[in-house]
């Protein structure tokens, strides 16, 4: 028998969208502020709604039922529709919004670098807060913790940081796909050589981590063809290494992605840029999607969907300058 929509609390389903991320009903408590027994006792009612168990318990967490599974496939839907009905006012803009953004340096500084003011503008009494992508960024979006990242993806298919990683109660846009490139310093020795991989990695190299990795793709790349980079020097940020290179006591190079080399223009830095001395097939395979991700829940909030234009605004204007 079907049941009457207005006898289920719609806040149940809030609970049982945390439960179905977290697997745990304490981890779902911890994200919602409250106690584990108040969300026991939320799944004991969402239990007698739907006839079902909706999870069991196993030494690995929380597992769903098949009807949970089918739930779980429109609830995201629901509840995001639910939060942007919710969130519907007047035109007066709201005060005290936060605005927080986890994007790649340098690429911030360079192509959004007038986004907290636009947001400042836009919204004259919110809080904005950009912070470095790291390793925990991903981890924040996911909890709440975030609006939005900015951030470059791999395209080595044995990566573990590809799209294709990208946990499903994520969206994201393609803003616009990149190569990595050689940046040398302009008097390196290894200029006045003839440009082939043999002699890109006869010298020194810094790295700059990726998804909390030292080496990135082009050494998983390398190490496929039995080759490696000698990697003496890394950092947390393109900038770090980039502004390294460009010092004249060491031989150390550097690999990073080619709109880099704005950023090398825009400070003066002391290095030349090259394309990767590889195969067009191999390049291919080290291109560099860069991605703008949010969580599903926030895909019909007006303040990310203004967000999301104001980004990619900023991307387009500055990869195809009119």
């Amino acid at each position: 028998m079907n049941k009457l929509l207005h006898r289920l609390d719609l806040n149940l389903l809030v609970i049982l969208q945390y439960l179905v991320e977290e697997r745990s009903v304490s981890l779902a408590a911890n994200r919602l502020s409250i106690t584990p027994s108040s969300v026991s006792k939320s799944l004991a009612k969402l239990r007698n709604w739907f006839d079902d168990p909706l999870f069991i318990r196993s030494p690995q967490g929380l597992v769903p039922t098949p009807l949970m599974h089918q739930i779980e496939k429109s609830l995201p839907e629901f509840l995001n529709l639910s939060n942007y009905i919710a969130g519907i006012r007047d035109t007066e803009k709201p005060r005290g919004m936060k605005f927080r953004l986890m994007m790649e340096a340098p690429l911030n500084l360079l192509m959004l670098h007038d986004l907290s003011l636009k947001i400042l503008n836009q919204y004259p009494e919110s809080n904005v807060s950009v912070r470095d992508w790291d390793y925990n960024s991903l981890a924040s979006i996911i909890a709440g913790d975030a609006d939005i990242g900015v951030l470059g993806r791999e395209s080595y298919y044995k990566s573990k940081e590809s799209i294709s990683a990208i946990p499903n109660i994520l969206n994201f846009d393609l803003l616009f796909t990149d190569r990595p490139l050689a940046f040398i310093r302009r008097d390196h020795p290894l200029l006045d050589e003839e440009w082939n991989l043999a002699n890109l990695l006869k010298y020194p190299h810094i790295s700059t981590e990726y998804g909390n990795r030292i080496p990135w793709a082009l050494d998983d790349l390398l190490q496929s063809m039995g080759l490696t980079r000698h990697i003496h020097l890394s950092y947390s940020s393109f900038e770090q290494s980039l502004l390294m290179s460009s010092h004249s006591e060491h031989s150390l190079i550097t690999c990073a992605p080619g709109y880099c080399q704005h950023y090398v223009n825009e400070f003066n830095l002391n290095l030349v840029c090259r394309p990767l001395p590889i195969d067009e097939s191999l390049y291919q395979q080290l291109e560099i999607p860069f991605l703008m991700l949010w969580h599903k829940r926030n895909a019909y909030n007006s303040k990310t969907q203004w967000l999301r234009e104001q980004i990619k605004i900023g991307v387009s204007s500055f990869i195809n300058p009119q």
